[in-house]
This record gives C-alpha cells, structure tokens and sequence, in this order.
C-alpha cells in the first residue's frame, strides 16, 4: 500500500527520483512502472503489475462510440507509458505528461493506496485547498459518514 506524500524535484532531464522505501514495491524485481494521464490533471504511477487489469478493463468499456467513453480510453490509454528505474532509482517522467500535468522542478509524489499520483506544486497545492473547504461544508462524501478517526 502506498502512502504518504513527499515533495521532490524533477531533474533536468525530466527524471524522478524514486523515494527509496517505494522502490521495491513500485518496480518489483527491475520491472517497469507505468505512468499514465489523469483527467485531474496529476500523473498516476503504478506497478505494471497492477496497471495492466486495469488498462484492460478500461479498453473493454462498451459503447466506445460514446464521447465520454472514448475520451476516457484516449486520456488513459493513450497516455500511457512503460518506464524502467535506472540504477540510481530515478525514473523518466515523459514529456507528454510532464506537459500534461504542467510538472516543473519541484513535484509532489502522494501515495492512495495502490498507486501514486504525481502533483505539480501548484496542482498540489489546490488540490489541498480544495480538500478543506469541501470539509468546511460539513458534508462528507458518501460511505465516510461513519468514518472513525
């Protein structure tokens, strides 16, 4: 399970380092990770491993006539991509995604759960502002009435 977000620099290549407790778990045995466009605007990041059902059943959506449908299948297909770690733990974030998500030098790598995602600072940071004022309407989102923390 990943967790956690860690703010992190993009090198000039375009290259992430990956935080070393992730690596084993992210890129199993030197196996690629795969990268892919959100339509939030982040980069999700995830094993192979458990892309791969889930590109399928993407690319098994019925109806791909449908505008909404296709769009989808485009974002999140089309954009994905394959990367391997190098030695020194650092992947290739590619430049297509990198525009996507309008990363620059500093970037934030937020674990949820099965995969990360790969936030702008800017992007980040409205993300946040947005979490807080949809908790200051005191209506939390359905199943998390019950929530216990």
């Amino acid at each position: 399970m990943f967790q956690g977000a860690v703010a992190l620099s993009l090198d000039a290549k375009g290259r992430l380092a990956i935080p070393a407790r992730h690596r084993d778990a992210l890129v199993p045995e030197g196996a690629p990770l795969v990268m892919t466009a959100h339509p939030h605007q982040c980069v999700l990041v995830y094993p192979q491993a458990d892309w791969e059902p889930i590109s399928r059943k993407i690319a098994a959506m019925p109806n791909s006539m449908d505008r909404a449908t296709a769009a989808l299948q485009r974002l999140l297909i089309g954009h994905a991509q394959a990367e391997t770690m190098d030695a020194a733990g650092r992947v290739l974030v590619p430049p297509s995604l990198r525009q996507w998500a309008a990363l620059d030098k500093q970037v934030w790598l937020v674990g949820v759960g099965s995969h990360f995602e790969l936030w702008s600072d800017a992007g980040w940071q409205r993300q946040l502002a947005s979490a807080v004022a949809t908790f200051d309407s005191a209506e939390l989102p359905q199943g998390f009435e019950s929530l216990s923390l």
